[in-house]
């Protein structure tokens, strides 16, 4: 049964009868009632998510119910009833606190949109709640890795691009956070209360593209049986984060264009203008310059994309970051599965240091949460890492070479932080700032090499 309820207000007992009817049969929470005050009672004694109404109502009118119900809960979704030739009673309606309005008699199959619509804003109103809550553990996910320098200009680039209406292009490989970088901007916007809709256009069938970001009419390919809202549509108001850009259709770059330019479209096979307010962020792992000579991508659209563009670095080129990473994933993991385990080991963080992350942040976070999983102990060891990445002696004579070459770095390191501390006398800070690093990175690293 669909959990949503809609309380139904009609003082024509045949009409509210038939409304009442069909919407049990599509699985609502139906309440009746013939008259405002009964509606209010109801709804003063009911969670209710939707109220259906008449305008026209004994004691109480349509647009005075609307105001009570605002008052009572701004979280009720109104939807008006009115004749035909009373439109402007319907914006009235609308200017009281109405959602929408229907004209009678109603058509079943617009009312059917009209509260599809509604509960999948409720629905999007209810996750960015969520995500509201947990924003203190996971959007500032970013503050807890501004040891590197590449970072923290990712990160202050993001915070003041936030405020702003301006498109935003987010650079990067695979599993460096694009997605955590577009919802935190939109957190950190005037649009944090409006939807957040995420697409990842290279996970669809180009046939389904321009279906998927504009929406399609009944009948406009074969298997559209019924109207169908796009993306766009549904993140008016708030942003919309388009993954992996660069593999958009040529056919659907040109409306992506224009919605960006003049903020309209049509549904596919539809002939009706739609306005869409949306923030867009797009994100991609492609070098869309190259794309554009092979014909494969718009000249046009990439500038329109590129008005504010952030990188994102991979993992290997802030390295500091990978203890703080770590940490942060052992916490959470150490928390979600009830382990005990308050640690990595030194042998174990030292493999975790040099391995490439051809996956980056996400393979690190895998990592942990198997180590973290398996670990027969309270700290993490080199034995609950994934085989692939372990420095295991004598494999080869490469893994030789390479150990020999460790510890040339090791010998050459250690002089480098024995000089940088003896010019600062001491002053760890003026150190790190000597050697470009940061002051945790050098610590980290005078432990590991036994440096005091």
């Amino acid at each position: 049964m669909n959990p949503f309820s809609v309380l139904v207000v009609d003082d024509e007992l045949s009409q509210l009868g038939v409304l009442s009817g069909y919407l049990r049969k599509q699985g609502y929470r139906v309440f009746p009632a013939g008259e405002a005050e009964k509606a209010l009672e109801i709804a003063r004694g009911n969670l209710i998510d939707v109220v259906l109404t008449d305008m026209r109502l004994p004691g109480l009118s349509g647009i005075e119910l609307v105001r009570e119900l605002n008052r009572l809960n701004p979280d009720i979704a109104v939807v008006v009833m009115t004749a035909y030739g009373s439109i402007g009673d319907a914006v009235a309606a609308m200017k009281a606190g109405a959602e929408d309005y229907l004209t009678k008699p109603v058509d079943l199959d617009q009312l059917t949109l009209v509260l599809n619509k509604l509960v999948l804003k409720k629905k999007i109103l209810a996750e960015n709640e969520r995500l509201k809550q947990t924003l203190a553990s996971r959007f500032q996910f970013p503050a807890l890795v501004l040891g590197s320098p590449v970072m923290q200009e990712a990160v202050n680039l993001a915070a003041r691009a936030a405020e702003s209406k301006a498109t935003v292009l987010l650079r990067g490989e695979s599993g460096t956070g694009k997605e955590v970088f577009a919802r935190a901007i939109h957190q950190a916007g005037p649009r944090k209360d409006m939807p957040f809709i995420a697409v990842n256009v290279g996970a669809l069938p180009e046939t389904l593209m321009e279906s998927e970001l504009f929406g399609h009419e009944k009948g406009a390919f074969t298997g559209a049986d019924r109207q169908r809202q796009g993306r766009f549509e549904l993140a008016d108001g708030g942003t919309l984060f388009i993954d992996e850009v660069g593999d958009i259709s040529m056919q659907a770059q040109v409306k992506l264009l224009r919605v960006i330019q003049e903020k309209t479209f049509e549904r596919l096979g539809g002939r009706e203008t739609l306005k869409a307010d949306v923030r867009l962020i797009a994100a991609t792992h492609q070098h869309l310059e190259t794309l554009i000579p092979e014909g494969r991508f718009r000249e046009d659209l990439f500038y329109r994309l590129n008005v504010i563009c952030i990188r994102i670095p991979p993992l290997r080129e802030r390295r500091e970051d990978i203890p703080l990473l770590a940490d942060h994933f052992l916490r959470r993991f150490r928390e979600e599965e009830g382990r005990e385990v308050r640690t990595v080991s030194r042998e174990a963080m030292d493999v975790l240091m040099k391995h490439a992350y051809p996956g980056n942040v996400r393979e690190l976070e895998n990592i942990i949460q198997r180590a973290v999983v398996l670990s027969r102990t309270d700290v993490i060891g080199l034995e609950d890492l994934p085989f692939h990445i372990r420095a295991l002696p004598g494999e080869s004579a490469q893994k030789d070479a390479d150990a020999s070459l460790g510890g040339r770095l090791k010998n050459l390191e250690t002089t480098l932080i024995k000089e940088a501390l003896s010019a600062s006398g001491g002053n760890k800070s003026e150190a790190a700032r000597s050697l470009g690093i940061s002051e945790r990175h050098l610590r980290y690293r005078m432990k590991k090499y036994g440096l005091n």
